[in-house]
């Protein structure tokens, strides 16, 4: 039968009111924050710091919280949000970018990049299009629009947008055309450009 060792263990509260002191290289756990100190035979409990915040580590973990962490190989079993930060010195391989189906269009629509930088859209009717929340100023930011039958009706692109020879295209009555839209001063100017008319 395996020998069972236990760790001397209270509550946070307890060990302060108690203020032992720990016998050299003996732990002592607080049950309720699981930190853990660990003796020296000559300072009292109360003046001893802390060895491991495991209570911590684990609530940085599993709030995808991490600073200044290496991790190997890992995989993510829930979303991972960046908050804007740069990543850097990194391999994409098999990556995918979100699609917001905005689905039929008409009337005044939104393209919200927080919903995703791969958009398709369907035209029902006059469209009047704003972008919004782009990356920050100096930070390059795009995204591409599938947009269908984009031609049947008049697209109204933000003022905003800069074509080339200062002229939006002529879009496809009845198919699938592709548009590509880019910024670098956080959406001030947006660069708009035509990846395939007509698709087919």
């Amino acid at each position: 039968m395996a020998d069972i060792i236990q760790i001397r263990r209270d509550t946070a509260s307890n060990w302060t009111s108690a203020n032992p002191t720990l016998a050299n290289g003996e732990l002592g756990i607080e049950t309720d924050t699981s930190k853990i100190k660990v003796g020296d035979g000559s300072t009292a409990w109360s003046s001893k710091t802390y060895l491991v915040d495991v209570g911590s580590y684990l609530t940085a973990t599993s709030t995808n919280t991490l600073s200044n962490k290496t991790l190997a190989a890992t995989t993510l079993s829930g979303q991972l949000t960046g908050a804007d930060q740069t990543v850097s010195a990194i391999n994409l391989k098999d990556y995918g970018e979100i699609t917001n189906a905005i689905g039929n269009a008409t009337g005044a629509k939104t393209i919200d990049l927080t919903l995703g930088n791969s958009v398709t859209a369907t035209t029902t009717g006059a469209t009047t299009w704003t972008f919004s929340n782009p990356t920050a100023s100096d930070e390059l930011c795009g995204f591409s629009i599938k947009l269908v039958n984009g031609g049947s009706a008049t697209q109204t692109w933000p003022a905003s947008v800069d074509w080339p020879a200062a002229t939006a295209p002529t879009l496809t009555t009845s198919g699938t055309d592709v548009l590509v839209f880019t910024t670098c001063d956080g959406g001030t100017t947006w660069y708009g450009f035509v990846a395939g008319l007509a698709l087919a």
